[in-house]
């Protein structure tokens, strides 16, 4: 847990400014494979919902995955027709391939997206975006486990995306309810430096982000939904659960080893009591506390166990010596982990000398008490040990936790070396000629008043998709960006999505 006072990587959440009445803020990506059928209904039903009821200018952006009926066509020609649709063609084939290519390119500050046979109650759309509109949350996802929720599916999908979440809880201990619901959304600002963190170019992509995007501590806003299950959704249920539990297993590693950069998504909260400078309350105390006093209390009966096994065959002193010195270290490692959030083998040996230290002035404590204790009773019972011991140790547990953060594991202090960031902060609208897109990740300093870090534009040979509108071409005929806060994010060579089932 990161305990420095730095400013993060993202911005301030702040409500979207009114624009431009012909600058979208919403973009809603509906992602197709052969839905010649089902499309054209969708698009106009989601047009006329949007323009009746959402406030702000808005985009329809038909994502078609390599579909070989005439999907296409029925695409050009509705965004020959509307003004607000248009749509972009992928030459392979993956939901979340899609989303990352489209969500990449788009200008719009909202990116949504949702399935093409409208399962979910249009008229969650709106609850939907409105956190991100307003700067409370980062992302939002419809859930149809909420309790508030309308569902209808048969008992088969009722039983796999029940087990499915439960996986999620059990295994990398999601908090959110409903991974896999079509219907979710995003603040582009996050979804610049969330996507390239994101692998799966599938079905496991929706649950890859919230789980990335739930670990760096972004805020995921959920809204119950009403929901009619499809039933000729061609979904092959057996295939994907397969590639989803592939994938919970691979982030699960990712997560356990500590190979994601996810300092690249830490964001200042302003309005957050627990970012407050609160005079004569050190910052992160009360968790501290709470972690050491865990940490003290396992160590203190892993302390006593030892006690127990060592008077065995050894003296009061001899044992009480040896108890304590390696429940010492196996406390100051548990601290230095848990409690004050120190990762990597950086001065891990000079904190266990200083804890060894502080080990001696629980020992002095812990023996004096027992010296004391013989000189008055002459042969107490191993009982009245015990409670002495327990008795020392609290004193000496106040003393540790002390010690601990002033001297062992003190904070930090707020001019030191300049950190590797994601992104720089633009703070107002840039020049729409001649601002260049944020690099995902650059080391130099953070300036919210000086000018965005500058990268190469990619080479066109690195960018694999074509589209049949502006949306992924973020460039003018010179070479520099016409949208200078979002740059598309090419797929990396190992996106590969054999056997996708759509």
């Amino acid at each position: 847990m990161r305990t420095d006072p730095s400013p993060g990587t993202l911005p301030a959440r702040e409500h979207l400014p009114a624009g431009n009445a012909g600058t979208p803020v919403l973009d809603v990506v509906i992602p197709v494979y052969n839905e010649e059928k089902d499309l054209q209904p969708c698009v106009r039903r989601l047009r006329e919902h949007l323009a009746r009821t959402f406030p702000y200018a808005f985009r329809i952006t038909v994502a078609d995955n390599a579909s070989t009926d005439s999907t296409p066509r029925v695409a050009a020609r509705l965004a020959a027709e509307l003004p607000e649709v248009t749509t972009v063609r992928l030459e392979r084939k993956g939901r979340g391939r899609a989303l990352r290519t489209v969500w990449s390119a788009s200008d719009a500050p909202v990116l949504a997206y949702m399935d093409v046979d409208l399962s979910t109650d249009l008229n969650a759309l709106l609850p939907l975006v409105a956190p991100l509109i307003s700067g409370h949350s980062d992302l939002a996802i419809g859930s149809r486990l909420a309790r508030a929720s309308r569902v209808v599916r048969g008992p088969k999908r009722e039983f796999v995306s029940r087990a499915y979440n439960l996986i999620l809880r059990g295994s990398l201990q999601a908090r959110f309810s409903d991974a896999q619901c079509g219907f979710k959304a995003v603040r582009r600002d996050v979804a610049q430096l969330l996507l390239p963190l994101v692998e799966d170019t599938g079905w496991f992509f929706d649950t890859e982000m919230l789980v990335l995007a739930e670990r760096a501590g972004l805020r995921i806003h959920e809204v119950p939904v009403d929901w009619v299950d499809d039933p000729d959704s061609t979904v092959h249920i057996v295939r994907t659960a397969t590639d989803d539990l592939k994938g919970v297993w691979r982030v699960g590693r990712a997560l356990a080893t500590g190979s994601l950069p996810l300092d690249r998504l830490t964001r200042p909260f302003g309005d957050d009591p627990r970012d407050r400078e609160i005079q004569d309350v050190p910052r992160g105390l009360a968790r501290r506390l709470v972690g050491f006093c865990v940490v003290g209390g396992l160590s203190t009966l892993f302390y006593l166990l030892l006690y127990s096994v060592f008077r065995q065959f050894s003296g009061s002193q001899t044992a009480n010596a040896l108890a304590l010195l390696v429940s010492a270290v196996a406390n100051t490692a548990a601290n230095r982990r848990l409690t004050f959030g120190v990762r990597g083998r950086g001065g891990a040996v000079r904190h266990q000398a200083q804890g060894l230290v502080v080990f001696a002035i629980g020992l002095a404590l812990t023996s004096g008490s027992l010296a004391a204790l013989s000189a008055a009773g002459g042969s107490p019972a191993h009982s009245t040990e015990l409670a002495v011991l327990i008795a020392a140790n609290l004193a000496a547990t106040v003393l540790r936790f002390l010690l601990f953060r002033a001297w062992v594991f003190p904070d930090r202090p707020e001019g030191g070396p300049v950190r590797t960031v994601a992104a720089a902060h633009i703070p107002s609208a840039p020049d729409r000629g001649t601002a260049p897109p944020p690099a995902c990740a650059t080391t130099e300093p953070y300036r919210p008043d000086g000018p965005p870090p500058r990268r190469p534009l990619p080479h066109p040979a690195h960018r694999p998709y074509q589209t049949t509108a502006q949306v992924r071409a973020g460039e003018a005929a010179d070479g520099t960006w016409r949208d200078g806060t979002m740059a598309p994010q090419p797929v990396r060579p190992h996106d590969t999505d054999p056997g996708d089932p759509r």
